[in-house]
């Protein structure tokens, strides 16, 4: 008996001590039973995620039942935990009197579960970077922006605030003025770029090391502009002209300006030869070229004349200066002929079976929205899930349209060991959906939750951020 007697109070002063000697470990956030989405494979797991300073340190079963201190835990069970969203592009622009306007979009990505977004060209630059700063540091709510600055063109580019180049000396000077910015890739546009400036941008920039992304005059051909070293293509109209039987000669009658842009779609389409297809993919994934489809924004602007969006919800987030910048587009539709407005709703529908083949192909595919002023009725947010939506109606799985997004865009911008997949080291940009994507591609739409900075925004704070944007 005066053995028990010493027994416990012995055990006690143990256990303290362990206790001193062992701290709990603790972390910012800890996310339990949730089913993590393996982008790579399709796999679903039951996974514990502990978070710190952002960063994913350590992955556990639920099974686990080691002590910790956390000073946030989420329970996700029957919730699927996937990369945050990717818009791998989009677009901020419109001038000085936008600049406010282009800044009240940045909630709408994040209520989206969109955590990066890919700015594709604009002239705002100097905003966009202050964005990215305040993002970075916690001060401002939005995505992670990653951006080329002003685009790449010709004399009296169609875009304000282009870098116009004609000589090397030019080419040289913009590309040391976007070095200076640090920008994130080049972005090279077509409306006024000769071929030959243009293949030498792409030249010069694979020198320097650079990405590249861009459309393609129609005076040089894809081959040219792939072994020129473009690391992605955005739009489909470029990829058809690689695929197309009559290309040379198209090229030929667009130099000699026999024809416009526009009168050369049917001629390639037309001439769209399955064999040079298969050609053209394998160049495209031999050189680990991206291709930007953007069919959603496809399909709304080849059916402006048919559909009424005065009722569109979306409408009610986009500033009226935004809003105002959709009359060009709107006009122009409602101007064409017959045969134009025919001509691109029959591409709008290439478009789907080129998508596929390109990804049945293995090529890479990049899910961008092309939001933005001046893209009528193609919303930030909520046209990234469209865009996957329009993927998966081409025929693609819902897990191959997932991949387009934050995998293959953390990949394209060489981000890939810190974002893009749910790891050990990487990011905590996460989104939790209330219904499995893999099943159904509209569940990417079934947010809960969105991780992004170290911050955590539960379903009714996106909520209250898209409401804020109405006031």
């Amino acid at each position: 008996m005066k053995l028990q007697k010493y027994i416990l109070p012995i055990l006690v002063v143990l256990y303290v001590s362990s206790c001193k000697t062992h701290p709990l470990e603790s972390y910012d956030l800890v996310i339990q039973n949730g089913q993590i989405i393996d982008l790579t494979t399709g796999k679903l797991t039951s996974q514990d995620l502990y978070i710190k300073e952002g960063k994913i340190v350590k992955i556990e079963s639920p099974e686990n039942d080691e002590p910790f201190e956390a000073k946030k835990t989420i329970d996700a069970s029957n919730n699927y935990i996937l990369p945050g969203f990717w818009d791998n592009h989009t677009h901020f622009r419109g001038g000085d009197s936008l600049i406010i306007e282009n800044k009240n979009l940045l909630p709408l990505f994040l209520a989206h579960g969109i955590t990066t977004v890919r700015d594709a060209g604009g002239d705002l630059t100097p905003s966009v970077m202050q964005w990215q700063k305040a993002i970075d540091a916690g001060e401002l709510d939005g995505p992670t922006i990653y951006t080329s600055g002003p685009k790449i063109d010709g004399p009296n580019g169609t875009w304000a605030g282009s870098l116009e180049v004609v000589t090397d000396n030019d080419i040289n000077r913009a590309l040391d003025s976007l070095e200076v910015l640090k920008t994130d890739f080049v972005k090279i546009y077509d409306s006024r770029i000769s071929g030959e400036a243009y293949i030498n941008t792409l030249k010069e920039t694979d020198k320097r090391g650079l990405i590249t992304s861009g459309h393609m005059p129609f005076t040089v051909t894809l081959k040219e502009t792939v072994d020129a070293g473009i690391d992605a293509v955005e739009h489909l109209y470029y990829i058809m002209k690689g695929c197309s039987a009559v290309e040379n000669e198209v090229t030929q009658m667009l130099k000699n300006k026999e024809i416009g842009f526009w009168q050369a779609m049917p001629l390639l389409q037309q001439g769209y030869q399955s064999s040079t297809a298969q050609e053209t993919f394998a160049l495209l994934k031999d050189k680990n070229v991206y291709v930007v489809p953007t069919l959603h924004i496809g399909k709304t602007l080849s059916y402006l004349d048919e559909v009424d969006h005065e009722n569109d919800p979306y409408l009610r987030y986009m500033g009226k200066g935004i809003l105002k910048t959709y009359e060009g587009r709107i006009q122009s539709a409602l101007r064409a002929s017959e045969k134009a407005r025919k001509d691109r709703k029959e591409l709008d529908q290439f478009f789907g079976t080129l998508t596929k083949s390109l990804n049945d192909a293995g090529v890479k595919l990049l899910a961008g929205s092309d939001s933005g002023a001046y893209n009528s009725y193609t919303y930030p947010g909520i046209s990234l899930h469209k865009e996957l939506e329009a993927m998966v109606l081409t025929g693609m799985t819902p897990l191959e349209a997932l991949r387009t997004s934050a995998y293959n865009g953390a990949h394209f911008l060489k981000k890939d060991t810190t974002h893009g997949t749910i790891a050990l080291g990487k990011q905590a940009d996460l989104v939790l959906l209330g219904a499995n994507p893999l099943e159904n591609i509209n569940n990417t739409q079934k947010i809960n939750s969105v991780i992004h900075n170290a911050k955590v925004y539960t379903k009714e704070q996106l909520a209250s951020m898209l409401e804020a944007l109405t006031n």
